[in-house]
């Protein structure tokens, strides 16, 4: 998210405004946010907070690991993996967004719906929304990526859907290893169990990922769990 100036540079001018227009302090935090483009100071806050979730997630994960991010639809497990991906670039590496879902039209939207905007990540940044995506297909078309490049996959669960591919679970231990070998990042954005909003939890875990077909959830180095705004990372090993 870009801002016009610092947070507590834009602080100080409410405390300013306040001041000379003798208006309460929250209506006038709400006048500068609505200059950067937000309906209010809250919003502006709440998205804040998002930006520094992806700088603490990219900050939990080492070259080689297979992040797995769960959430039922709705609760932000896709935007949460690209502000990953947009945190890594910030840091200089590179991005490649695999979906068997969203259109790049869709992807540009949702960099506008975190604050960021696709274009000022045109180096760094790839999609590829491919019918042929599989862990084959991903292998191949990274063979050049650089160290430490974050590779999201959006989602897990399509890529056992074609008769054609390889089973899940031989798809991800082959991702696994070429991630090793490869100095790579993997998140893979996970659907959950249609039943967990019958549950009393406040977040899904490793049991509610939904998985037509066996796969072994170990294989994943981390897991992060979304729900109405709560999350948690969690490492397995």
């Amino acid at each position: 998210m870009k801002l016009s100036a610092p947070v507590y540079r834009l602080k100080r001018q409410a405390r300013l405004l306040a001041r000379q227009e003798n208006i309460p302090h929250h209506k006038a935090l709400d006048r500068i946010a609505q200059q950067e483009g937000f309906e209010s100071w809250s919003l502006l806050a709440k998205r804040l907070t998002e930006d520094q979730i992806g700088r603490q997630v990219i900050d939990q994960l080492q070259i080689g690991d297979l992040l797995l991010v769960g959430a039922r639809p709705g609760h932000g497990k896709t935007l949460l993996s690209l502000e990953v991906a947009i945190a890594a670039m910030k840091s200089g590496q590179k991005s490649v967004f695999f979906s068997l879902d969203y259109s790049l039209a869709d992807i540009a939207a949702s960099f506008t719906s975190v604050g960021a905007n696709l274009s000022d990540f045109k180096n760094s940044f790839e999609f590829d929304g491919s019918n042929d995506i599989c862990a084959p297909y991903i292998i191949e078309q990274l063979h050049s990526a650089p160290i430490g490049t974050v590779v999201v996959i959006d989602y897990l669960q399509l890529l056992d859907q074609q008769r054609q591919t390889p089973p899940l679970l031989e798809q991800i231990t082959s991702l696994r290893a070429f991630a090793r070998e490869r100095g790579l990042i993997f998140v893979f954005v996970s659907q959950i169990e249609r039943a967990f909003d019958e549950q009393a939890h406040v977040l899904p875990g490793l049991s509610d990922v939904r998985l037509p077909n066996p796969l072994d959830l170990t294989l994943f180095d981390k897991s992060c769990f979304l729900r109405d705004g709560h999350i948690e990372l969690q490492a397995h090993h």
